[in-house]
């Protein structure tokens, strides 16, 4: 059945047929996974096959976020920290993946580190090596972070030399975004920084999403935790994108 939801989240339906091809099932077999999904409140059933629910397609809490897909955030999350040098002056955004790398900031001399995220500020403050500016602005309870006019208007200030963004999916039109709100400020993010990261797990690769934060062309790393498909790679190397992976 995770095979389905796979397939849904990125093809948005899928018929029984389908269903038979990708899973070596009968009819049968495939309907009767169809009755499960659409029980457990996952998809919703149509004529011939199935689409995701509403409620698929909501914006988990951060904390249900930062537990999802945990494997993969946590090598990506140790590739990005790697990246993170004594005296580099960056910008880490409120991503869940990003707390994961903050978590695991070692050893670092004179480095100062611009956030919106409520979660990433308080990890760093215990590193006495980090200098944190939190950015200033309204909070967003659930996802702990900040935003709006005046968080865009204080990233304004700084320009560094790095700036590591978190997505919810990336296109050949570009990374995207299910908040607005959170989108406009990664892409004031993006225009503060001499070099762009994206840390983006393989879930992310084909998930397409509300708000387009920023062509391809504005990126200038991606660090994921295994190799995109031949297509992809493609778009990258157009695009001049390095892809880092373990």
């Amino acid at each position: 059945m995770e095979v389905i939801l796979n397939y849904l989240k990125t093809n948005k339906r899928i018929s029984v047929e389908e269903i038979c091809n990708l899973c070596g099932v009968s009819r049968d077999t495939a309907r009767r996974d169809l009755v499960k999904l659409e029980k457990n409140g996952e998809i919703l059933r149509t004529h011939g096959g199935a689409i995701l629910s509403k409620v698929q397609n909501k914006i988990k809490n951060y904390e249900e976020r930062l537990q999802q897909d945990l494997k993969p955030k946590k090598e990506v999350a140790k590739l990005a920290a790697a990246l993170i040098k004594s005296r580099d002056r960056i910008i880490m955004d409120t991503s869940t993946t990003m707390q994961l790398c903050a978590e695991l900031l070692g050893d670092i001399e004179d480095c100062s580190v611009i956030t919106n995220s409520i979660n990433v500020a308080d990890i760093l403050s215990n590193n006495k090596n980090v200098d944190i500016h939190l950015v200033g602005g309204k909070l967003n309870q659930k996802h702990r972070y900040l935003y709006g006019t005046e968080t865009i208007s204080m990233l304004s200030n700084y320009y560094t030399h790095k700036a590591f963004i978190g997505i919810g999916g990336i296109t050949k039109n570009g990374i995207m975004n299910e908040d607005n709100e959170d989108g406009f400020v990664k892409r004031k993010m993006i225009e503060q920084a001499e070099q762009v990261i994206v840390l983006a797990d393989s879930t992310k690769f084909g998930k397409s999403g509300f708000f387009k934060v920023a062509d391809l062309s504005k990126i200038d790393l991606i660090i994921t935790d295994k190799i995109p498909d031949k297509d992809f790679m493609d778009i990258f190397e157009e695009n001049k994108i390095t892809v880092v992976f373990p």
